[in-house]
């Protein structure tokens, strides 16, 4: 909204103001009636992990957006039969890479899932999860939370297991977390015992961390690698934040690392994208929705073993089953006019959040993915108010004040946030929420009393 968006004004105007084409929900749902029916899906494409044999299906489970109710205690639950029956869906139509962690869910997310899936035969799926040790580094405390997980998944091995999130502080911090405790040792005497048949972890750092990682192969013989991977991140990552997944890509690839992929929608902003981008897509195929385009940039390279999809909704799921069902790789033109797509994104003065939840709960009870979301949505749909000379601001203005008063409780707006900057070191997209959250809540005052 300062001097450094003021050029972006004309671009926004070029673009034009409108709703998002194909919006739907943050997992990649589209409007009723654009998705095919369920009866023509088709095979799942699976992915053989050359070490193991494994035969992966493309689209994997992320287990971190179920949906949550409140029990009779008034606590909020994940909705475990709303859970079996996505389960039960995804099982019958090929899904078999399940991943979860401790931290997900309110530390929900592991139960859940081992319900679910204790219900087939452990040889029927895939589990990945993660050693989640956020701030709990002592040798007790990560050894326990590894072995609860075996409980909550109700599993004696884990096919894929996670170090998870690391890269952020380098060297320094992962040595903090795994080895002054001699955690890796134990993780390694774990794999060799057949616990866990594949070992490696989750990154989010800048190229210096990761390559730092690499050097460390040798030493660990990592398995396979999870990295953020979509088409905006391919060229486009925030360099100050991430890396470009082209980069870790080509890194990977020419070790022959499986690649395991979070983030393929960036929690779903790739699934509601301006209107011209949608445009630009349905105008190539009418067909396809939004959300299948960034799935089948990311499934066609090869040396990706599966996709993470966090499903909330059963459309969610019905879609992506058939996005990846008698899979068609994407040519090079294909590829190529993602890349554009990517580039034209590039220009929205997006928030990078994807709406992980790891900030939350804020102790202060600011929604801040909720409003992060609510930020990125009116950007990304065209309708920003920037100054009194823009065609339709008072509409736009009314319009933003409305909207983010309903989607965020008036206790739990940015204005409440003290800076306390707690949330800081759980976010894995090194977002200075606090400074955002102060950003915007100036914003909405210069609204409020009319001063933009």
């Amino acid at each position: 909204m300062e001097n450094n968006n003021i050029s972006r004004r004309d671009f926004l105007k070029d673009v034009g103001i409108g709703t998002v084409a194909l919006g739907a929900a943050a997992a990649g749902c589209s409007p009723k009636g654009s998705r095919k029916d369920d009866s023509q899906a088709g095979k799942m494409e699976l992915r053989t992990n050359p070490a193991t044999g494994d035969k992966v299906s493309l689209l994997g489970y992320g287990c971190m957006r179920w949906r949550m109710k409140r029990d009779e205690n008034g606590r909020q639950v994940i909705d475990q039969d709303n859970v079996n029956e996505l389960v039960d869906y995804a099982m019958a139509h090929g899904v078999n890479y399940y991943d979860t962690s401790p931290a997900y869910l309110q530390g929900q997310s592991e139960e859940a899932a081992g319900i679910a899936l204790s219900r087939y035969p452990r040889k029927d799926y895939y589990i990945a999860t993660k050693l989640s040790n956020f701030g709990v580094f002592s040798r007790e405390g990560t050894q326990e939370m590894y072995y609860k997980s075996f409980e909550q998944l109700r599993t004696d091995y884990f096919d894929y297991y996670l170090l998870h999130a690391i890269g952020r502080g380098g060297i320094p911090a992962f040595n903090e977390r795994y080895v002054d405790n001699d955690i890796m040792s134990f993780l390694l005497a774990e794999r060799e015992a057949g616990r866990i048949r594949q070992l490696g972890f989750s990154f989010h750092g800048m190229q210096s961390d990761f390559d730092d990682l690499m050097k460390l192969y040798d030493k660990y013989h990592w398995d396979f690698v999870q990295i953020e991977m979509n088409y905006m991140d391919w060229k486009h990552a925030d360099p100050r934040q991430n890396t470009n997944a082209a980069y870790l890509y080509e890194e990977l690839d020419k070790r022959e690392i499986p690649i395991t992929v979070m983030e393929p929608l960036l929690g779903g902003r790739l699934a509601r994208v301006p209107e011209n981008v949608s445009n630009l897509m349905k105008t190539r195929d009418p067909d396809a929705t939004v959300a299948s385009w960034a799935f089948r940039f990311v499934g066609s390279h090869p040396r990706v073993l599966t996709a993470l999809s966090g499903m909330t909704y059963m459309e969610n799921l019905v879609e992506n089953v058939n996005t990846f069902s008698d899979f068609k790789p994407m040519n090079e033109e294909e590829l190529e006019f993602m890349d554009q797509l990517a580039g034209l994104m590039a220009e929205y003065p997006m928030i990078n959040c994807n709406n992980c939840q790891y900030c939350m709960p804020c102790p202060y009870g600011v929604d801040i993915p909720g409003i992060f979301m609510h930020y990125n949505s009116i950007v990304t749909e065209g309708k920003m108010p920037l100054n009194k000379e823009q065609r339709e601001f008072r509409k736009l203005r009314r319009n933003y004040l409305t909207t983010y008063s309903k989607a965020i409780e008036s206790l739990r707006q940015a204005d409440h946030c003290i800076g306390c900057h707690q949330c800081i070191e759980h976010c894995p997209q090194s977002i200075s929420i606090p400074e955002e959250l102060q950003r915007i809540d100036q914003y909405i005052e210069k609204l409020k009393q009319d001063t933009l």
